[in-house]
This record gives C-alpha cells, sequence and structure tokens, in this order.
C-alpha cells in the first residue's frame, strides 16, 4: 500500500463500517476480508487505545436490506447502529441478477431499481453517521453524461440528489467521463483506473509477452477511450493507435447511431501483440469487429482489457469469436456482476479489485491522500521491471 507510513500516523474520520448492498455483497464480502488484514498487520496508534474501539475487528461489514413489498415497493433497513461511524456504502448499479416479485411476477433489478435501494439505506442512516462515502464502481447512468438537443441528464441529476442526502464522498471507477463531477463542484469525487491490475493479471496468464516497442502496442477501440489507451501506452513505453467509429447519423437503433465500419488509425501493427484498452464491453460487437480487424490486420495476438464486463448479449458472441481467432484473451475486473459461467471460459481473466478498493477505503478512513493510488505510474513500472529482470513471483 502507498504512503504506508502517513496513514500509520494519522487519525481515522470515525470508526469504520462498511455497507455492502446485496448487488455488491460478493465483493463486500472480499472487500472486507482486506481491511480485517490490513488493520491486524498496520503498526498504528489507534489499536490499542480505548478511545479507538473498534479500530482493529473481526468485521467491518454492516448488514443492511432492502426488502419489497408485494407492489414492489421497497424500504431499506439497518441491522445495527451507525452513529458516530465513517460509512461506506459499495453498489453494483449493473448486477441484473437479483429478482423481486411484483403483483406475482419476477422483476429483474434494473440501475434505477438498484440506485433507489441505495437512496432508501443513506435514507436509514438518517444523519447519525460521522460521514457518508458511496462507492459505486460503474457509475450510474455515466453514459448519459452530457445533454444533446432534448435529453436528460441523468448521472449530473443523480450526483446532485447523493450529495443533497448527505453523501460527501463520491468514488467511482473508469468513470465514462470524469467531468460530470462538476455538478457537484463542492463535494468529493474520486475516480480510479485499472491499469496495474490489467498488466498484472495479463502477465500472471501470459509468461511470454516482451513489453515494449517492438513488440506490444496499446490500441484504443474509439476516440473516446483514447485517454486510457495514451495513459497506458506511456507507462508501458509501447506506441498507441486508434479505431475511428464512422456511424450512420440518420438512424437511431437501441437509442444509439450504428457504426457503419471501424477506421484504424496508427502504424503497422504485423506480428506484434495488441492491447484493446476501453471502460466497458457492452454488447461486444464494436469490441469483436476491432479485434477481427487487428488479426486481419496480422496482429500476432489481441488481448481485450475492460474495466466493466456487462456481456448484455451474452457469452455466445465471445465464444464464436475465441473459436474463429479473433482475440487471444478478454481481461475485465470484479467491480461489477460477472455470471458464474465466464470462469469456465479458457479465453477470460478476472482482475480482482477487493484488495485495491479496501486499500482505498483504509486511505479515506484517515484522510489520507490517496494520489499514488489515482496515478499508479511507478508502481506499474517497478512490476515491469520486475517482470522483464525475471525477479517476479506471480
Amino acid at each position: 500500500m502507498p504512503n504506508i507510513c502517513e496513514l500509520e500516523n494519522a487519525m481515522p474520520v470515525g470508526p469504520l463500517k462498511v455497507i455492502a448492498m446485496d448487488s455488491a455483497h460478493a465483493l463486500g464480502e472480499k472487500v472486507n476480508s482486506h481491511l480485517v488484514t490490513f488493520r491486524r498487520e498496520i503498526n498504528h496508534p489507534s489499536k490499542n487505545d480505548p478511545a479507538f474501539q473498534g479500530y482493529v475487528s473481526d468485521n467491518y461489514l454492516i448488514k443492511a436490506d432492502c426488502p419489497r413489498f408485494g407492489t414492489g415497493e421497497g424500504k431499506g433497513i439497518l441491522r445495527e447502529t451507525v452513529r458516530g461511524k465513517d460509512i461506506f456504502i459499495i453498489v453494483d448499479v449493473c448486477n441484473h441478477s437479483i429478482t423481486y416479485s411484483v403483483n406475482g411476477y419476477v422483476n429483474h433489478k434494473s440501475p434505477d431499481d438498484h440506485f433507489q435501494d441505495l437512496k432508501r439505506v443513506i435514507a436509514t442512516v438518517a444523519g447519525k453517521a460521522r460521514r457518508i462515502n458511496v462507492i459505486m464502481p460503474f457509475m450510474y447512468e455515466g453514459r448519459q453524461h452530457k445533454r444533446n438537443g432534448r435529453e436528460s441528464l441523468d448521472s449530473a441529476f443523480a450526483l446532485k440528489e447523493l450529495a443533497s442526502m448527505g453523501v460527501v464522498n463520491f468514488i467511482t471507477f473508469d468513470a465514462h467521463d470524469p467531468r460530470i463531477q462538476n455538478s457537484t463542484p463542492l463535494n468529493g469525487f474520486d475516480n480510479f483506473i485499472p491499469p496495474y491490475q490489467f498488466i498484472r493479471a495479463l502477465l500472471q496468464h501470459e509468461k511470454d509477452l516482451i513489453v515494449d516497442k517492438e513488440h506490444t502496442v496499446v490500441i484504443s477501440p474509439d476516440e473516446g477511450a483514447l485517454d486510457r489507451a495514451v495513459y497506458f501506452s506511456s507507462v508501458l513505453g509501447v506506441d498507441t493507435g486508434m479505431f475511428y467509429k464512422r456511424r450512420d447519423y440518420s438512424t437511431i437503433i437501441n437509442g444509439k447511431n450504428p457504426i457503419v465500419a471501424h477506421e484504424f488509425l496508427g502504424d503497422n501493427i504485423e506480428g506484434k501483440d495488441v492491447i484493446i484498452i476501453d471502460d466497458m464491453i457492452s454488447s461486444g460487437e464494436s469490441m469483436i469487429d476491432t479485434a477481427r480487424q487487428l488479426k486481419e490486420m496480422k496482429a500476432k495476438r489481441v488481448f481485450i482489457c475492460c474495466t466493466f464486463g456487462l456481456f448484455t448479449n451474452g457469452l455466445s458472441i465471445f465464444d464464436t469469436a475465441f473459436e474463429k481467432g479473433y482475440f487471444d484473451r478478454v481481461i475485465t475486473t470484479n467491480l461489477t456482476y460477472l455470471p458464474t459461467e465466464l470462469d469456465t471460459k479458457p479465453y477470460y481473466i478476472k482482475a480482482d479489485m477487493s484488495k485495491f478498493m479496501a486499500s482505498i477505503i483504509d486511505f479515506m478512513n484517515h484522510d489520507v491522500s490517496v494520489g499514488n493510488v489515482l496515478t499508479p505510474t511507478e508502481k506499474i513500472q517497478n512490476f515491469l521491471a520486475e517482470y522483464h529482470a525475471g525477479k517476479l513471483i506471480l
């Protein structure tokens, strides 16, 4: 963990407690396990101070429920006190696996349902907590971050609503457009990216990679992901390229303009390993088309790295593309719900973010700078140096 000395000399804002919504239960359990380990191992004066009872604990999770009535209406319930606590609420608005009954019919929870449940839990706190922090890895309505014509501006309204309810800090990952934080300029907004976890997960499974300009290139699948690709390629010391999505703006299908073609902008990639970097896989059609074109351009291997694996059209499209040799690996984080069948796929790699999230929570609970976590450049470069020197134990 970065800044460990600063952490050991800082006092916590308040007793730490974590609420993992039912949408993020599995991730919350793993985060809690890491927090327990951190607090046991750290050399902090609060460990033995009666004034900080509970600083070291076997469990930082608070049980919270959002039961539903037969009509589909709901309410939030906390199973223990939160008075004076520094609360971190973890919610996954993309978890479609949770169901509830409405007049005898089974409904799957949508992002709207999860966001409403989050507000219910915040309302149960009723001003008793010392501080409320929300961790929402996939930002609710993050793709509706700007207004074109007669459109709603959903993510900005969501942030303003949470701020009005007393949320002090909002933590998200790989926001579609981080500038949305300007809607609540006086509240904390932190946007973390997972390039270190990507490269670590990739090198754990592909031990013959040579990460340099002659052997590797980072590709952005569209102009929107170019900033991510430029940062990743700069840290790795390799070249970058991008695809331009040519769209048909005269037609709207499923709420968006369909893609006519992907046009590549960049140097020759023949014989090179290609890493495609983006924030999400939605249906996957665009990503697979990008990978297919890269293989047609004689790329050696194609690795797809995306923070959020939503797979809204299922996995069959990826199974078919893998069989045809369009790509070699797909890496996503566990920040959102992942179907269990993914673990059986020979092409899939999971980048575990639970320890990273636990360290963020621990640092924020102590009001310690998370600057090194926001830009893990030095950490990635040290990791690559050890890997190329053959000194890394994975």
